[in-house]
């Protein structure tokens, strides 16, 4: 077997959005759309389409994440897919209205990328081989914080399945106004952007597992798992602060959207955080291979 970064920890991620994936396939293909959120069709179409927009976003963020893993264990001359995979996944915003969630023909752009993302790791895989990383300094902090994370989707996970969670715990399926005047529960049925936010968080923890040798590659590797890991973080505690905590009446300050990027503060906390876990991700890594036989 060749040396390089075993992709078990990518192979894991890969799993776990699939996992997603299908949850999302089952439940738009039979709930009412009316119950989830800017989608129209029903039926097998719905959970196709739905299913399809998934996978542009936010799954083509982790891919271009994961094709980077990849490469630390592939040669030089696989850059003109890992190239071509990245470049495609990076036409998302081009191409995903969160005010739409239907897909449209040219979703299939974003959704190639990703399928070159997942091959790329199959082959560096079958090179490198399917092994976790070694135990990492870290390893404790990134446990307990999935923990927190989990528990506090149960409810977008429930919702994920088609059903709201049980108990009085949780907010979930007592009605509100939104915005534009619809009335819909708390916690709608079907995907939530801050299920997208808890797994990219689980995504990044998973991925700043592994040990890359390449220093330019490991830098950048490292700086975009920082940024997923903000990004995903800050989305996660803005949707869960909403539902559970703005839509319970405790509060009326609500924490703005950090969906998409722009001049505005809320970027400024994703920025920060990013560059925060950047530099705790290169120390644990250099760390790691100064300790290392």
């Amino acid at each position: 077997m060749i040396r390089g970064t075993s992709q078990g920890d990518a192979l894991s991620t890969w799993g776990l959005w699939i996992a997603v994936t299908l949850a999302v396939l089952v439940t738009y293909s039979w709930v009412d759309p009316a119950e989830t959120y800017h989608v129209s069709r029903e039926g097998l179409a719905g959970g196709l389409s739905r299913s399809l927009t998934l996978i542009n976003f936010p799954i083509a963020l982790v891919a271009i994440a994961l094709v980077l893993i990849a490469m630390a264990a592939l040669p030089a001359a696989a850059w003109w897919a890992a190239a071509l995979a990245i470049a495609l996944c990076a036409t998302i915003p081009w191409f995903v209205d969160q005010d739409d969630l239907d897909a449209r023909w040219v979703n299939a752009i974003p959704a190639l990328g990703v399928l070159i993302a997942l091959a790329l790791t199959v082959v560096a895989a079958r090179r490198a081989g399917a092994a976790f990383a070694p135990r990492r300094p870290w390893d404790g902090w990134r446990v307990g914080l999935a923990i927190v994370v989990g528990l506090i989707s149960l409810p977008w996970v429930a919702a994920e399945l088609g059903f709201h969670f049980p108990g009085d715990f949780f907010m979930g399926e007592e009605l509100g106004r939104e915005k534009d005047g619809t009335l819909i529960a708390a916690v709608h049925l079907g995907h939530h952007h801050g299920m997208d936010g808890a797994v990219l968080v689980l995504s990044a923890l998973l991925l700043s597992r592994v040990e890359i040798h390449q220093g330019a590659l490991r830098i950048v590797a490292f700086g975009y798992l920082g940024l997923m890991l903000a990004y995903g973080g800050v989305n996660f505690v803005q949707d869960a602060w909403n539902e559970q905590i703005v839509k319970r009446g405790w509060t009326d300050e609500g924490i703005p959207s950090a969906l998409l990027p722009g001049v505005k503060p809320i970027w400024a906390v994703v920025i920060g955080v990013a560059a925060i876990a950047t530099i705790v991700l290169l120390r644990e890594d250099r760390r790691t291979s100064y300790s290392a036989p």
